[in-house]
């Protein structure tokens, strides 16, 4: 009993103060006023991330969609990856 007591007071502290040192978890605000083909580069002309494909240029409509129709046909067509 005596070493039960500081090893629970401990254990409530640590917890405590673990949890003063996490960060917010808040969404910012959603920019909706854009195209989904317009890219995610400050000022227009970059591709922006890392998470673009090579040679795609923001703002290239038609091009964004001849990729996602690609994508969807040859990565996420289940009846083709049975085939």
């Amino acid at each position: 009993m005596r070493t039960f007591l500081p090893v629970a007071a401990t254990l409530v502290a640590v917890v405590t103060l673990a949890a003063c040192g996490e960060r917010e978890q808040t969404l910012g605000p959603v920019k909706g006023d854009a195209t989904v083909y317009s890219g995610t580069s400050a000022d227009g002309k970059t591709a922006g991330t890392a998470y673009t494909a090579p040679g795609w240029k923001p703002g290239d409509k038609a091009g964004w969609e001849q990729a996602m129709r690609a994508r969807l046909q040859n990565t996420q067509n289940e009846y083709n990856k049975v085939k």
